[in-house]
This record gives C-alpha cells, sequence and structure tokens, in this order.
C-alpha cells in the first residue's frame, strides 16, 4: 500500500535516513554502555555499575521506538552489526579502559548521538514532521541530561 501521512516520499526518505543513523548510533551506543556494565571494576564500582544498567536500559527502548518511527514512515529499520558499523560514528570499544576512560568515553559518545540527533531536525522541521521532531527532542534531551552527569563524575 502506498503511503499518505502529508509527507512527500522524497521527505520521508530523508528523515528515515537520518534516523537510520540515529539507530545505529544508539544501538552501538547500548552495546558499549552494556559491556561498561559488565566490565568495570574499581572504588566506583557499585555506582558506575547502576549507573551503566539504567543508561542501557533506556537505550534498549529507545532502539525500539526509533525502529518503530523509520517504519512509520515507510521504510525498513536496518538491523545488522554491519549495517550499524557503516552508519555510526560512535567508535566500538577494545579492551577493557579504567572506570574514568569509560565514564568519559561514554559522556564523548552521548554527545555524538545528541549531534546526529540534531542533525536530523531540518529535514524533519522543512517536512512539518511532528512525532520524528518529538522523538528527536526527547532523544537530545536525555543524551544531554546523560553527558552531563557523566562529566559531572569524571570531574
Amino acid at each position: 500500500m502506498s503511503i499518505d501521512i502529508g509527507i512527500a516520499d522524497d521527505k520521508r526518505q530523508a528523515i528515515a535516513e537520518g534516523l537510520s543513523r540515529l539507530l545505529a548510533d544508539t544501538y552501538t551506543l547500548y552495546l558499549k554502555t552494556h559491556n561498561y556494565h559488565w566490565n568495570v571494576t574499581g572504588p566506583m564500582f557499585n555506582t558506575l555499575h547502576l549507573m551503566f544498567e539504567q543508561q542501557y536500559i533506556e537505550l534498549s527502548t529507545a532502539v525500539d521506538v526509533i525502529a518503530e518511527r523509520i517504519r512509520a514512515l515507510g521504510y525498513p529499520a536496518p538491523g545488522s552489526y554491519a549495517q550499524y558499523a557503516k552508519l555510526t560514528v560512535i567508535k566500538e570499544g577494545s579492551g577493557v579502559p579504567t572506570a574514568e576512560e569509560m565514564i568519559r568515553d561514554l559522556a564523548r559518545d552521548q554527545e555524538a548521538v545528541t549531534r546526529t540527533a540534531r542533525s536530523i531536525f531540518p529535514v524533519a522541521d522543512e517536512a512539518a514532521d511532528e512525532p520524528t521532531a518529538d522523538l528527536l527532542t526527547q532523544r537530545m534531551q536525555i543524551h544531554e541530561k546523560t553527558a552531563w552527569m557523566l562529566r559531572s563524575m569524571a570531574a
């Protein structure tokens, strides 16, 4: 069936492509955060273990919301590691960094996801795609706050 939601096909495609990048960033950050949750050590173990758990649970929910928005726009959501690797700006971690390196790394990555979300706004605004704009606003608010909290721990 054709899609007639008041957004031109080319705009829907551009928005879906942007959201696919956001999905890839979010999923990659989810994996990294979950990895850090498992592998954090040191005097801040309990605090960071719990904080990282809250963060990866939130990211897990977010990937579903983002993917479903892509589908609502009429496009397939990427769902493989290979696709995410091509789309994400988040660098995969190697080894087991120190707790402080984890904090700094995740703060930078939260900021990167914010930038990806912000980059989608112009086409969503131009298309009067309020649901996507709302999703982007919510994602940016969460990522900016999380980055702030992580930066505060690293101070």
